[in-house]
């Protein structure tokens, strides 16, 4: 049973928050698509991930592995082969497409294909401007010594 949720209500007491929304919308149109070839996500370190897909009997060069802005998609396109008089057929050869919507700041670092696996390693790189940092306090002299005569004052009356 597929549920679909109007997100315009939140739209007008938010700002800012429409990618956030919008990444909803997608990822529940996403579920109908079929999940076809299977593939694991595996957190491998504090800021580093790996995407498996399991593309038996497809090679390097039916693969085709693209990253751009947050978006990460991998397709497969198997070549016609000439029917060598199959009894069975049960390697799926079908084509295929998988996006990933990847945070902000998440880049490919590298892709390997080996024992039928494809297998794309991520990292997250946090610009320095944007990691968090300390901020000294610092109290003002000046501050501090008229605040305290202001209540000795009160004091005198």
């Amino acid at each position: 049973m597929a549920t679909s949720y109007d997100y315009a209500p939140l739209y007008r007491s938010s700002v800012g928050f429409d990618r956030v929304f919008n990444l909803l919308e997608n990822a529940q149109r996403a579920r109908s698509i079929s999940d076809w070839p299977p593939y694991d996500i595996v957190k491998t370190g504090d800021d580093t991930y790996r995407i498996s897909i399991a593309v038996a009997g497809f090679t390097q060069d039916e693969l085709d592995v693209t990253f751009q802005s947050n978006l990460l998609t991998v397709t497969g396109k198997k070549q016609e082969a000439a029917a060598e008089g199959y009894l069975h057929r049960g390697i799926a050869g079908r084509p295929f497409e998988h996006r990933f919507e990847l945070a902000d700041h998440v880049s490919v670092n590298g892709a390997d294909l080996s024992n039928g696996l494809l297998s794309i390693d991520l990292v997250r790189e946090i610009p320095e401007a944007l990691k968090p940092r300390k901020i000294s306090i610092e109290s003002a002299p000046g501050l501090m010594s008229a605040a305290s005569a202001q209540i000795e004052e009160h004091k005198a009356a």
